[in-house]
């Protein structure tokens, strides 16, 4: 199952994206709280400005540097419990308003990481906007750079 990203709809507001990665939770957990490590994967491996404040409360932004044009990211960080979870919301600052809430859960079993992403929407409509939009697309590419990104760490 290493390598392959799957995405369901479990209810009319969220999506439930999953992938395991070969690599120890603490690791990818740490891929994904700092910008040193997520400037090497997140936004499809493409250059990304980071900026974050990676605690309750703190915020983020990113600024994905693609060769169709940028695309900048925003949203507050809700809970955060090592290494195994984070709550945080995300908007897409081309689609302000649309603010939705993604919790990340990672378990390990065997030194592999299973990372099990569920993100909630506020309307259906939202929801089939972001999937419409290629969300899993990136996603499995970002998982990809992460993946390649993990294998140099390890």
């Amino acid at each position: 199952m290493s390598g392959n990203l799957t995405v369901t709809l479990p209810s009319d507001l969220e999506v439930r994206m999953v992938r395991v990665f070969d690599a120890p939770r603490a690791l990818v957990f740490e891929a994904h709280a700092k910008c040193e490590h997520l400037r090497n994967w997140w936004g499809r491996g493409n250059p990304l400005d980071c900026e974050m404040d990676f605690r309750p409360g703190g915020s983020y932004r990113f600024v994905e540097h693609a060769p169709d044009g940028q695309y900048a990211f925003r949203g507050e960080y809700r809970e955060i419990q090592a290494p195994e979870r984070i709550v945080q919301t995300f908007e897409c600052e081309g689609m302000p308003g649309h603010v939705c809430v993604e919790t990340l859960e990672l378990t390990e079993e065997g030194g592999r990481t299973t990372v099990t992403s569920v993100t909630r929407f506020d309307t259906t409509q939202d929801r089939d906007d972001m999937v419409s939009s290629g969300m899993a697309d990136g996603a499995r590419e970002s998982y990809d750079a992460l993946a390649a990104y993990l294998a140099k760490l390890a």
